[in-house]
Formats: structure tokens, sequence, C-alpha cells
């Protein structure tokens, strides 16, 4: 458990959140939302004890231990993977030093009928039942089975940490929290650098986590399968909503609905007191009804709106030429650096208006081949862009392309055209660039602020082919949802490289899967993909250290309405469900033929006319045939369960 009680924090003359208070309960999973900029990450600092408020307080109860993942990290890397994970378990390492030590002195000792000796005993059983408390039997397995979740194949445990780049650096920190076990998590952006099968073990390892978790994350399909409760921290206040964040969102809009009504009906009797006050201010008859009339004027407290939600900005991509029925085609495509294998023989068709998702592991190839399609690196095989194709290529390192010594405004104006030029302010608003923060120089910016700069400056510009890898990564979910909403009027093509599910849900209509060195065609949907793939891969990738998996197409046609994570957590379990039945079913059928065919020989025996009469052959002839009526039994309940699902 954590509380927080009476939370300010300045930076400056302006408050950044105030009168902040609430409680984190055991077991308890909760989201912290708000824009960027709204406090979310110093919120969690500060209850990490790594900042300190300007007034208020955090209070844990003694002896409670809190982890902490920040968005970056600062770190040695002197170690290997293995190595760095490892220091997780600096309480059993230092229990077991302290066992051998005590084991040393036992061994050095002979007065066997002392009381020292006796305390010494004691110590020792002590500190072993701490051990094993500690899970000190199991760490090893333990520590594999949290890094291959998160990614890492084992044969790369004991590669060195400073010849991994940033994003695998920060999963082997997540993997050190995991493995730490806190009574109280809190996780700052856990999935930015995860793909969609780490993200699903890391769901599925925290809905069973039994301590208290508090995330600040704009994957959207992840908090609502994680997180039961939500924060959100809006013009320096602290909202508490005791739902999941679909359930939020809607609240959140009735909430500001209700605030706009009061609002509206505060400034129309705002506005009839003044127009009582102007109409009999000098009127000597009236002056006692003019004073009452400023005096309540004075008293009236203005009704606060939530911020506006830039979410429904209507942003559409500039119109363009068309292009040819196909503007990407692969026949043969492959890759390599050296010995290593990328993929290899891939061979697809894109077609104009398709909106497609390139998904896999981190290293098998995504951004790879897009490089390729970009013809930024060389290739094996033919691969060919169509008729008259205008591409638009957002790539992972795009900021580091933009001019730093124009202004946000200007990097946006000088792309700009038509009547979009008179909305610059409000494009800018809704990716985070409002009031002062437009007039900045770009060389001035984050990295983040960068990316999101260079991405709408690719959303004006006339193209009918996109190319995007990783979009989403610095987006918070309202400007995601400006993208996304953007991205489904486009009527271009679009190649989209993400692991962000909710993004694609809607968005896509083909998934190209690369695992294996091969790259594998998928129709329909990101929730058609994952429910086909579930009971095949995503539980088998711990044990398969990602080699290649059976290739499945799915035939479905793309769905008109998105599918939320909650109906696809509900089909899952139907469908995991309906495989155990039918395995027990199976099962059933064999028992039965075996008991079957054993009784047929047991009959025969005891018909034979020189076999006589044998208690025992009819002791087994009894038995086996009520293993065969139970038998019948499990089928009849098991066939009957199947066909009511």
């Amino acid at each position: 458990m954590i509380s927080v009680n009476g939370l300010k924090v300045e930076f400056g003359s302006k408050p950044l959140m105030a009168d902040v208070a609430f409680v984190v309960s055991d077991r308890e999973h909760v989201a912290l939302t708000g824009k960027n900029g709204a406090g979310k990450s110093t919120l969690l600092k500060i209850m990490a004890g790594q900042l300190q408020p300007t007034e208020g307080c955090v209070s844990l109860p003694a002896g409670q231990r809190v982890g902490y993942l920040p968005q970056t990290l600062t770190t040695a890397d002197d170690t290997t993977v293995r190595g760095e994970a490892q220091k997780a378990f600096t309480v059993i390492r230092q229990l077991r030093e302290k066992l051998d030590a005590l084991n040393a002195a036992m061994a050095q000792r002979s007065d066997y009928d002392s009381d020292a000796y006796g305390e010494l005993i004691a110590r020792i059983a002590d500190t072993t039942e701490q051990l094993n408390m500690a899970g000190a039997q199991n760490c090893e397995a333990e520590l594999e089975q949290t890094l291959t979740g998160l990614g890492f194949e084992r044969q790369e445990l004991d590669r060195p940490t400073s010849e991994l780049s940033g994003g695998w650096r920060m999963r082997v920190e997540l993997a050190k929290l995991l493995l730490q076990k806190p009574d109280v998590m809190l996780l700052d952006e856990p999935t930015n650098h995860l793909d969609i099968w780490s993200i699903e073990w890391l769901e599925r390892w925290l809905k069973m986590y039994p301590g208290s978790v508090v995330i600040v994350s704009h994957d959207r399909a992840f908090i609502n399968n994680v997180t039961t409760r939500t924060l959100d921290i809006d013009c320096g206040r602290l909202v508490d909503y005791k739902v999941g964040y679909d359930e939020y969102v809607r609240l959140r809009a009735e909430r500001r609905e209700a605030q706009l009504r009061a609002y509206e009906n505060q400034q129309k009797e705002i506005a009839d007191i003044k127009e009582f006050i102007e109409r009999f201010r000098y009127k000597p008859t009236k002056a006692v009804q003019v004073q009452s009339r400023i005096k309540q004027l004075e008293k009236i407290v203005p009704v606060e709106v939530d911020e506006v939600d830039d979410s429904s900005l209507n942003l559409k991509f500039p119109p363009c030429s068309r292009s040819g029925d196909y503007p990407v085609i692969c026949n043969g495509v492959g890759k390599a650096y050296g010995q290593h294998t990328v993929f290899r023989d891939v061979t697809f068709s894109i077609r104009r208006g398709e909106k497609v998702a390139f998904v896999g592991r981190n290293g098998e190839g995504k951004s790879t081949l897009v490089k390729c399609i970009m013809n930024l690196i060389d290739y094996r095989g033919e691969l060919k862009i169509g008729h008259n194709v205008e591409t638009g290529y957002f790539a992972q390192n795009e900021a580091q392309m933009l001019d730093g010594n124009l202004t946000v405004f200007d990097t946006i104006d000088n792309v700009a055209r038509g009547d979009i030029r008179t909305r610059i302010r409000d494009l800018l608003g809704a990716f985070m660039f409002g009031g002062e923060a437009a007039d900045k120089f770009v060389k001035v910016l984050s990295g983040g602020e960068r990316s999101r700069l260079a991405m709408l400056r690719l959303l004006l510009q006339p193209v009918n082919l996109l190319i995007l890898d990783e979009p989403t990564n610095h987006l918070d979910m309202r400007t995601k949802d400006v993208l996304k909403n953007a991205l489904r009027s486009f009527d271009g093509t679009a190649i989209i490289v993400s692991h962000d599910r909710d993004f694609l849900d809607g968005l896509v209509d083909k998934v190209y899967e690369f695992g294996g060195g091969q790259v594998r065609e998928h129709l329909g949907g990101i929730y058609d993909f994952l429910q086909a793939k579930d009971m095949e891969s995503l539980r088998e990738l711990e044990k398969t250290d990602s080699k290649p998996r059976p290739d499945r197409t799915v035939a479905s046609a793309p769905r008109e309405e998105s599918q939320n994570a909650l109906d696809w957590k509900n089909q899952k379990e139907t469908r995991r469900k309906e495989q155990r039945l039918k395995r027990q079913i199976e099962d059933c059928e064999q028992r039965i033929t075996e008991l079957e065919a054993a009784i047929h020989i047991l009959e025969d025996r005891m018909n034979g006319a020189e076999s006589g009469f044998d208690m025992s052959t009819a002791q087994k002839h009894a038995d086996l045939t009520r293993q065969l009526e139970q038998a019948m039994e499990e089928w009849t309940q098991a066939s009957e369960e199947l066909e009511n699902l």
C-alpha cells in the first residue's frame, strides 16, 4: 500500500499540481493518465522518493519496498545480460554469503553441547528458511523465464550489455524490477520498447502479480488488460475513477459535459447580474438591490472545465495522385548481414488502398524490409514500386532530419498547403505544441518532441504510399487517436510497423508476421491474427526460443467495427475451453476403445470351455466395466459442454 497526502508541486510561479491525495491499496493495479506535461512522470518520481514535492508527503507501511522503472536510464554496462539481471537477487546473495559464513564457523566448532553451538545451529536454520522464502531454489529458472518472456533468447543471456541498444537495455532493467517483486511497483511507459509478444507476456505477469502497481502508459490495450482503476491528472488536479480505462473515458466525457452545462448556466447567471447592475446602477431606488448583486457577483466561484480533448480534431491528408494497382511487389526478397540471414524468399503484393501491419519480435527484420522498400539498403531478389507511387516515410530516426534552426510553427508552416494553414495552431496543439511551445526552436526540443513534430510534418504532405516505422512511440492516447483517424480516412496505401495493438485494431486489414527468417501473410485485423496465433505460439514462445512457428493464414474478412481487448480476452478463454474439451473427449474416446478391447478379451476368456470360472478374472471384468461407464459419463459431459459453447 502507498498513500499520497496533500501533494503540491511547483516548477515556477504556476503549480504543476496541487492538493493531490489518494491511496493505492494492496494488490490494486492503477493507471495514471493525463496529457503529456500534466505531471504523470513527476508524480511517479515523487512516489519513488526521487523527487521532493513542494508540499505534502508520500507514506508507506514500515518494511514495504517500492520499485520504479523510469522512461530513461543512466547505467554502467559492465556485465552480461544474465549478470545484470542477477543484481535483482541482492538479498538472496547476501543471505547465501551469511549462510556460508555460518557453515564455515560451525565447521570449526567442536563444543557440540554448548549453548553457543545451539545458537549457531538456530541461526543457520533461520537463514536457510529466509533463503527458501526468498525463492533461492528457483531464482535462476525464474531469471531465464523472465528474460525470455521479455524477448531475449537463451543464447543471448551471456551477451555483454554494452552491445545492447537502449531499448534492449531497458528490457533488462524491467526484468530486474520484476524479479525483485517489490510491494509497490511504479512503471513509466514499460511497453515503449517491447514487441507484441513481450507485451502479452508482461500483461499475464502483471495480472498475476500480488503487489500494488501504478502504470503510466500510452498503450490503451495494455492498461485496459492490466488495470482496474484510473487516476487522471487534469489542470493540476487529480480525479479518481474507480474503473478501468475504457469506462474512465466514458465517465470523463460525461463529467466534462456536465461541467460545460454548469459553466454555461453560470455565464448566463453572471450576464444577467451584470445587466441588472448596469441598468439600475444610477437609480437611487435600486441602490440596495444593485449593491446586493455586486456582492453576489463577487461570491461566485467560477466553474472550471477540464481541458479540451484535442483528439476530436479532424486531420486529413492532402489529396494526391492515384498510384498503380500494386504499389509494392516483393518477389523472393532476401537480406543477410554476413552469415546472419535476416529474412529470405519474401514474396507478397500490396494492393492500392490496403493498410497492412508488419509485426514480430524486435530484430526479426521489420525495419530492414522497410529500408529495402525505400531502397536505402541493398537486398537479394526483386522488389518493385508501382506506377506513380509517391512515398511518405517515417523512420525511427526521422526526428534527426529536422532543421534545428526553424521554430516548431515554421517547420509545419513550410509544408502546410491550402485551408490547413489557417489551423496550424490547432494542429500543433493536438500534437502537444500548444501555446508558447509553437515558437520554440527545433534544436531545443527533446527526442520525443522532435518525433511528434516529424510525424505531423509527414501527415501534411501529399503522398499515396505511407510507410510508418513505430509511429506511436512518443504520442499520448489523444494524439494517437488524431493519427489513427487520419489514417482511417487516408485513401492511399499504408505499411505500419507497430507493436501497439489498440492503434492497429480497426486500422489494418492484413498482417505480415516476421520471424525465423520468414515473412508470413495473415488476412484480417490485428486481433484476428492474435487469436489465430494464441493457441500455437504466444504461450509457446517461452519454450521455443523464437524458433520458426507453423504458418497459418487467417481466412476471415476485415471487420467493420473495432473489437476491443476485453472481447478478445473472452474469445481467447472460450477457445481455450473448447480446446480443453476437445482434448478431454479425445482422451475419453481412446480410453473407451482400450477398455472395450480389454473387456472383450476377458469375456472370451470367461466364456472359454476350458478356462472355467475364475474369480479374479470376474473381478477384473467388473473393475474394467466400472471404468468404462465412468469414461462414457465423462465423454457425455464433455460433449454436452462443447456443444453448449
